[in-house]
């Protein structure tokens, strides 16, 4: 186990690395710039009223009028190179075991090794779930240092962002859930990205037509970030149990899925 660990570590430790820093210069920087521009959005959305339904179709509150402090924050983590850079680092990590393996006609080798599928998987997956609090921390460095800019009384406390963190966390999981699972059913690295990139961008879009249209609005609870509501966190300081139990319970029935499916499947590189 500890081989696999290591062999894990060696391959992923520069991309991990490469995306946390990524993570934590646009946290930084759009913490830096988005209270600076604050008035400005206020006024525009008081002149074009489309704007205040499209940041509430994105943020998932109802923004009226003025641009309060908090609602301005939970732009940052809302913005779509953050959770793109997210899903993009454990879309590439989840769909290494086994779908890279086989595409590249290793899996024979790594399966070779005197360790069961199973603990292969649980070491693939320990180390996916430190190099995601790995990043998450880097967001969270990346907000402190872009925090500074900000008026003291127009800063969340830091406990309330601390909530939001967890639950784009709870998020992570529940992605890299899908990732995991459709790599351990597919024989191609290449289908099983396609796959999950094509679930998230469908489950963005349902999040924000449905605040547009009703038909869609029915079939929101199927999105993950129908469960990701920082606007709404920062602002009563509460995370909803639901939310955290809905997108953990999904990554966690999805991740088992994922290690039976690798577990019991029939493997031929040939």
């Amino acid at each position: 186990m500890r081989g696999i660990l290591v062999k894990t570590l060696r391959e992923v430790w520069l991309a991990t690395l490469l995306f946390g820093v990524g993570l934590l210069l646009v946290e930084m920087l759009l913490n830096i710039v988005l209270p600076q521009i604050q008035e400005g959005i206020s006024t525009v959305m008081l002149q074009m009223p489309f704007v205040q339904t499209m940041l509430s179709a994105l943020l998932g509150v109802d923004v009226e009028g003025q641009m309060s402090a908090q609602i301005m924050q939970s732009i940052v983590w809302v913005h779509p190179v953050i959770l793109a850079l997210l899903w993009a680092h454990e879309i590439l990590f989840c769909t290494r075991t086994p779908a890279a393996e086989i595409d590249r006609g290793t899996i024979d080798i790594l399966l070779g090794l005197p360790i069961s599928r199973r603990a292969l998987f649980l070491g693939e997956s320990a180390t996916w779930l430190c190099s995601g609090a790995f990043l998450h921390a880097m967001v969270l460095a990346g907000y402190a240092i872009g925090a500074r800019a900000m008026a003291p009384e127009h800063r969340p406390e830091f406990a309330h962002v601390c909530l939001v963190l967890l639950n784009l966390l709870c998020v992570y999981v529940a992605v890299g859930g899908v990732a995991w699972l459709a790599s351990a059913m597919s024989d191609r690295r290449g289908s099983a990205i396609a796959v999950v990139f094509a679930l998230v961008l469908a489950s963005f879009l349902l999040n924000f037509l449905g605040r547009f249209w009703p038909p869609a609005e029915r079939f929101a609870f199927l999105g993950v970030l129908e469960y990701y509501q920082p606007a709404d966190v920062l602002i009563r300081g509460v995370l909803p149990p639901r939310d955290a139990l809905a997108l953990l319970g999904f990554g966690l029935v999805t991740w088992l899925g994922a290690g039976e499916v690798f577990a019991r499947r029939s493997i031929c590189t040939t």
